[in-house]
């Protein structure tokens, strides 16, 4: 059977066909049940009202189109409303002000809530096409409007506030849950109002009461004292703010009390007599500097006054000590007091300003200028690396050595004349390596690529070449000996080392020729005709001054090792021939200049423990008519007995001019290098170009005077490497 399809069913909505009167006077009564009902909110006694009929008479009004009567007779009455209770709050005496105005505050706010509620389609519809102000805007606003900001509760309120916080500055105890919610009464009025009424007026009471107390305080606290007083009074503007202010006043107040307390006192502070920023730096006061560091870090030229007044203290107590005769006396000591002062500033820089790279920057600035203020850093820095290479690291694990080396390298960068430290540095590692006397292998070769990194492989080459030349020399000697063994029977007393050193790499001179003992004269032909049958085209100088010996002293049961140098060797040999030698004799036999016998005789007749010979007449000093004989009542607990020539640890005057002239003389040819490379760039440059080009790029190993560099450039044009220009005198042209 087939199935019945279902009938399709319409319907249609049609108006009444008898339309419906509204009644005239709706409007009115609807709103006065709204109204009734809200004078009953404001009164507390909605416990008996229907909100969901009420919502219903205020949806209706607005649908009906009386949304107009809705919320004009809601803003009328909450008006009516808040001028009785600003006059209940104006009534309030004495602390309960504050109370009443937040009991008052509170119950507007609950109310609010529920006329928001039920007037909430109006709020959805009516106020949003109208563009009228929300209903809990419009509660706020009006608040505002006629209790906040009536003149009397205004002007009370502030004044109020105001001695509220002054008490508290003062010690007192006040309601600080009371104060929160005043404040925060007046950030839900809005910013604007919160400002206005209260912060401007709280900020300028603040810079007037700091400035009183900065004046207070620097009359009767010393820096350190001032400082935590201020650093407490910023720290309690900020618990301040998170009790009872809103978070925005936390950058004003404390901006205030900056500048009053810190900012318009920090000259004032760092000058203080006896306690200012110089001695605290003196007296290593880290927790005081560090506070001054937090403070001042505050304020925009703050660290900048603290940079500048270390650095000139820097640079005042760096001088003095480089230019004190008495602290240059001894050079192991002075570097050792510039290592003391850069540790003591490092650790200031570390502990107390928060390791400020500006700060470590101005201490780098500072060492730098009053290092160079002395011609003889160069020299003392290599006298201090010398000294502890010899006998300074003895004992010490390597990360010991490494941090010893590191600080030395530190003073090291500061020089601007590097090339007079290679000078020194060569002549005292020459000596060591000469004699023996380096205990640490490792020490030496750390330190040498220490420099090398620092300034680069031209540096340290003819160092390294030093290095080379004593291990090739040992093989040599192995050779040497070897031979010797071999073509000689019997045993020979003496023993002969020779190192062959590299002209150019060592700091040889030209020195003048020692009369050797005969066998040793012997043994060191036998070794020329040994090195130069293997090494054509080479030449040999020996370099006596620059050699050691150890020979063995025997007298009736006495016996004794000395280890002297080559001077004393030929000088003590004469006394195997003669008891007695006059200077005249000594002199004429051994060819020592004057200068160096002197001194070797010094060694060897003057200096207790150490006086092998005896010196007629008696005297400090050693005279062309003094004679010397063997000691026979030379005592010593040791056998084995060093004698060193008596010289000073640092260059004398004469020998201070020698070697910085050999210095000068070394950097013309570097200048000149350094131009031609120029120029051979450039093609064509003027005067002051090139000496700032020149300048630049000799900077790491010294600093060329301008004078010396227009020399150069007079000396290559006058060998036809540069020509001036013909039209432009001050331009100069590169001659291929």
């Amino acid at each position: 059977m087939a199935a019945q399809g279902k009938r399709n069913r319409q319907f249609k909505i049609e108006p009444f066909r008898h339309p419906v009167k509204m009644d005239p006077k709706y409007g009115e009564k609807t709103w006065k049940v709204l109204e009734d009902a809200i004078h009953e909110i404001n009164n507390h006694n909605a416990s008996g009202l229907s909100f969901e009929e009420l919502y219903r008479n205020a949806y209706n009004m607005v649908i009906n189109k009386f949304g107009d009567q809705l919320y004009n007779g809601l803003e009328d009455t909450i008006v009516k409303h808040l001028q009785l209770i600003e006059k209940k709050v104006e009534a309030a005496q004495g602390e309960s002000f504050l109370r009443e105005l937040k009991l008052r505050w509170d119950h507007h706010n609950k109310s609010m809530q529920m006329i928001r509620d039920i007037l909430m389609y109006m709020d959805r519809i009516y106020v949003k096409h109208q563009n009228k102000v929300p209903v809990h805007q419009l509660g706020l606003d009006k608040w505002r409007d006629v209790v906040v900001r009536n003149k009397r509760v205004r002007e009370r309120l502030l004044t109020t506030l105001l001695d509220l916080v002054q008490k508290e500055r003062t010690g007192e105890v006040i309601d600080r849950a009371l104060m929160r919610s005043i404040t925060m009464m007046l950030m839900d009025l809005g910013p604007v109002v919160y400002v206005e009424d209260f912060e401007k007026h709280f900020l300028a009471k603040a810079a007037e009461f700091y400035q009183a107390e900065a004046q207070c305080y620097i009359g009767t606290s010393d820096c350190p004292d001032y400082l935590r007083k201020a650093e407490k009074r910023l720290g309690e503007e900020i618990e301040r703010v998170v009790n009872y202010l809103d978070p925005s006043s936390e950058a004003h107040i404390t901006k205030v009390v900056e500048n009053e307390l810190i900012g318009k006192q920090m000259r004032a502070l760092v000058e203080m007599e006896n306690s200012g920023l110089v001695v605290l730096l003196e007296q290593d006061q880290y927790d005081d500097l560090a506070r001054m560091y937090s403070l001042f870090k505050r304020l925009d030229d703050g660290l900048a006054l603290i940079r500048k007044m270390m650095g000139d203290h820097l640079k005042a107590a760096g001088s003095a000590l480089v230019q004190d005769p008495e602290s240059t006396k001894d050079p192991v000591d002075f570097v050792h007091r510039l290592l003391a002062m850069k540790d003591k500033y490092d650790r200031i820089i570390a502990t107390s300003f928060n390791n400020d790279k500006t700060f470590q920057n101005v201490l780098n600035h500072s060492f730098e200028s009053f290092i160079n203020l002395s011609q003889r850093s160069p020299e003392f820095i290599s006298l201090f690396m010398d000294d502890k290479l010899r006998k300074g690291l003895k004992g010490m694990t390597d990360n010991d050595i490494e941090s010893v080396l590191d600080k030395v390298m530190m003073l090291f960068r500061y020089l601007q004349e590097k090339d007079v430290f290679e000078k020194y540095y060569k002549q005292h590692l020459a000596k060591r390596l000469l004699s023996g006397r380096t205990p640490s292998d490792d020490a030496e070769r750390s330190l040498l690529v220490k420099l090398k990194t620092e300034c680069g492989y031209q540096f340290t080459s003819k160092l390294e070449s030093m290095f080379t030349d004593i291990k090739t020399s040992r093989d040599t000697m192995l050779e040497f000996k070897a031979q010797e063994t071999a073509s000689t029977s019997g045993s020979s007393d003496l023993d002969l080392s020779v190192q062959v050193l590299t002209t150019g790499s060592w700091p040889t001179q030209t020195a003048p020729k020692c009369t050797l003992p005969r066998e040793v004269d012997e043994a060191c032909t036998r070794f020329r005709d040994f090195y130069l049958s293997t090494h054509s085209g080479r030449k040999l100088s020996w370099q006596t001054n620059m050699g050691n010996a150890d020979i063995k002293m025997q007298w009736g049961d006495k016996k004794h090792e000395l280890n002297v140098s080559t001077y004393h060797m030929c000088i003590l040999l004469l006394f195997n021939e003669a008891d007695k030698q006059s200077y005249r004799d000594i002199l004429t036999a051994t060819g020592i200049p004057a200068g160096d016998l002197k001194r070797a005789l010094q060694s060897l007749a003057l200096v207790k423990g150490r006086n092998v010979l005896k010196k007629e007449p008696m005297g400090k000093e050693i005279s062309e008519t003094d004679v010397f004989s063997f000691n026979e009542e030379f005592h010593n607990k040791l056998y084995k007995i060093k004698i060193a020539t008596v010289s000073a640890q640092k260059e004398s005057e004469p020998e201070k001019i020698e070697t910085r002239h050999k210095v000068e003389e070394d950097r013309k040819p570097q200048i000149e290098a350094a131009i031609v490379r120029i120029m051979k760039s450039r093609r064509i440059l003027d005067h002051n170009s090139i000496v700032t080009e020149v300048t630049r790029q000799l900077a790491p190993r010294f600093l060329p005077n301008p004078a010396v560099i227009k020399k150069r450039i007079e000396s290559l044009l006058e060998r036809e490497f540069l020509e001036r220009d013909a039209t432009d005198r001050k331009l100069y042209r590169y001659l291929a």
